[in-house]
């Protein structure tokens, strides 16, 4: 897709126009706000899933070796970082249409998002190197759809507004979308794949993904329908893809959060995608029944019957819950304390403790139901909390760019953190699915060895624990704090009135 197809016939608004509306204050609708958050709600069925699900799905559904799952997994998601995110980055920035910069990718790669997330969760009756060769191609397909969406999708947050008030609020309601999508895939979706598939799980995740890409693609483009642009470069601020990289690598804030993207993601694939072999593999399953018996009763007698009645995916699902609801908790306090501290001080304090307890899994024994669930639940809160000031700090550095340097090249500075995320994603799922190997586990095996069983529980605590624990130790660096983004956000506000 070439900006030239995306550039319709512009609406002849004028300079002046442009500058009026770049600086003038508007209070966002609570409509604009919801309709962009269900943009991230579609985006991360699909990402979620990825997380949640794409090492477990290429081992032990699609019947990958997990060598070969952690090669695969690896190489096209680096290919897709450092390939695909830069390129959309400095085309959609170059973007002129009468629906702004960002907004026409969101139309135009809603449906075609949809079609291959369906198909990269299928799983077609070919020999293993046919099957090796179509993961390859859908999961390429994938990540490039969906960073040609969500990369323009995430630079939009930073052209709505030029409040970072309101720019903390629509982060809010963007991340409350997220875990609802999160609280879907981790929660609900590993029993819905089972039951759908009446015990096939292959057939059952092709089910649940032809839904999940209908309601991603009306989602998206209802975001379409629902967001503005407000935020419109001067004419003189036009650069050079050339000028947008030199601006990029000598902005520090810009260089920590590309690390710290990359750190938090690697994290985020490994644990997350840990979690289903950690049930299936390490926790003791008498313990975990007792636990988890009395809630799903009580869940069956006010009808919310949907867990079935596999323990372990009921007890999966439970962990996950609490994890996200707290989660949600902390994302509706993150504004608070991030209007009040500043977002650097806030996200950093809270990663170190959510860390905490992320490392505390290391300790319990595989009967210690009750300890993992109330260590999960902690994690959750203090992480939720650090949540949406990810994106909403990246948008700062977007404006630091431009106060530095009085040139505006949002999504170049947005794909670079895409960067972050894919890498960090295909580090974590890499690495999760090669130290499986490493500690000999055998696919769709009843029975692991100790070795493979030890190999979970590190999945799920230390090795996890350390790239957040980085994370944290970088944000000393950060030197946008409380005080620079009141400066920041004035002195924009002032020039963009010239």
């Amino acid at each position: 897709m070439s900006t030239e197809e995306l550039s319709l016939p512009e609406e002849k608004t004028g300079a002046a126009n442009a500058s009026k509306l770049a600086v003038a204050p508007h209070k966002l609708s609570v409509l604009e706000k919801v309709g962009y958050s269900l943009g991230d709600l579609a985006a991360n069925l699909v990402f979620q899933t990825l997380v949640t699900y794409l090492a477990y799905f290429y081992t032990d559904i699609y019947g990958l070796k997990p060598e070969h799952a952690s090669i695969l997994i690896l190489t096209v998601g680096l290919i897709a970082g450092f390939g695909f995110n830069p390129i959309i980055g400095a085309l959609a920035d170059r973007t002129y249409s009468r629906w702004g910069k960002f907004r026409p990718w969101i139309l135009f790669t809603a449906i075609p998002l949809g079609v291959i997330a369906l198909l990269a969760f299928s799983t077609p009756h070919f020999s293993y190197q046919g099957k090796v060769i179509y993961a390859v191609i859908t999961y390429t397909l994938l990540l490039f759809f969906y960073a040609a969406n969500n990369l323009p999708y995430s630079a939009l947050s930073g052209v709505i507004t030029g409040d970072m008030g309101e720019r903390n609020s629509l982060s809010s309601y963007r991340f409350v979308a997220v875990m609802f999508a999160q609280f879907f895939v981790q929660v609900f979706m590993l029993a819905i794949i089972e039951s759908a598939g009446h015990g096939d799980k292959s057939q059952g995740i092709e089910k649940v993904m032809t839904w999940l890409a209908i309601i991603g693609t009306v989602m998206l483009l209802i975001t379409f329908l629902t967001t503005k642009e407000r935020i419109v470069p001067k004419p003189e601020q036009k650069s050079s893809v050339k000028e947008d990289l030199a601006d990029l690598f000598k902005n520090k804030p810009w260089i920590i959060m590309l690390v710290l993207t990359t750190l938090v993601f690697i994290t985020l694939s490994m644990k997350g995608g840990s979690y289903v072999y950690y049930f299936n593999n390490y926790v003791d399953r008498a313990s975990l029944t007792k636990f988890v018996s009395p809630i799903v009763h009580f869940l069956s007698n006010i009808c919310l019957n949907v867990f079935g009645e596999d323990p372990v995916s009921a007890g999966f699902g439970l962990f996950n819950a609490g994890g996200i609801i707290f989660m949600i908790i902390g994302i509706t306090l993150s504004k608070k304390f991030a209007d009040k501290y500043g977002k650097r001080d806030v996200f950093g304090t809270c990663l170190f403790i959510s860390t905490l307890f992320i490392l505390a899994f290391i300790l319990f024994p595989s009967t210690s139901v009750g300890l993992m669930f109330a260590s999960q639940i902690l994690h959750g809160f203090f992480y939720g909390l650090t949540i949406p000031l990810l994106w909403a700090m990246i948008a700062d550095v977007a404006d630091y760019s431009e106060w530095k340097n009085n040139r505006r090249a949002t999504a170049i500075i947005f794909s670079a953190m895409m960067v972050g995320l894919k890498v960090g994603l295909s580090l974590g799922g890499a690495v999760l699915t090669w130290i499986l190997g490493l500690y000999n586990y055998v696919p769709n095996s009843n029975v692991q060895s100790p070795e493979a069983i030890q190999g979970t529980k590190m999945l799920v605590s230390v090795y996890p624990a350390i790239p957040f624990l980085i994370g944290a130790g970088l944000l000393f660096f950060y030197s946008i704090n409380k005080k620079m983004e009141v400066q920041i956000e004035s002195d924009l506000k002032q020039k963009r009135r010239r």
